[in-house]
């Protein structure tokens, strides 16, 4: 566990713990036009993936698109405004689009 532990934290190098005793570890990459990506992967206590996703989100900071990748690949979903996706926030608590990677703040890296 320590060895695949510091090789995620070393990759993704922001993460939360959760309360379950896994992880979900996240980091952004900037696109052009103001754009940005940013990548999701939640592990239970033995570091062993269970989820990992991909956001995309405008200039603007809107949620605009998710790619659902592991444990089901579920392809590119286009987030439309006002589009509650219940598959998606049962996961991920979303408020006007923004992914709020803990219960308290929404986090936006760089």
């Amino acid at each position: 566990m320590t060895n695949k532990r510091t090789e995620n934290e070393k990759k993704f190098r922001h993460w939360i713990e959760l309360s379950d005793g896994g992880r979900r570890y996240f980091y952004e990459i900037k696109g052009k036009y103001g754009w940005f990506a940013r990548y999701i992967k939640d592990v239970d206590y033995l570091e062993l993936t269970v989820k990992f996703c991909q956001e995309i989100y405008d200039q603007n900071g809107n949620l605009v698109e998710i790619n659902v990748k592991y444990p089901e690949d579920k392809g590119h979903k286009k987030i439309q405004k006002g589009n509650n996706d219940e598959s998606y926030s049962s996961e991920y608590s979303t408020k006007n689009n923004r992914l709020f990677i803990s219960p308290h703040y929404p986090v936006r890296i760089g």
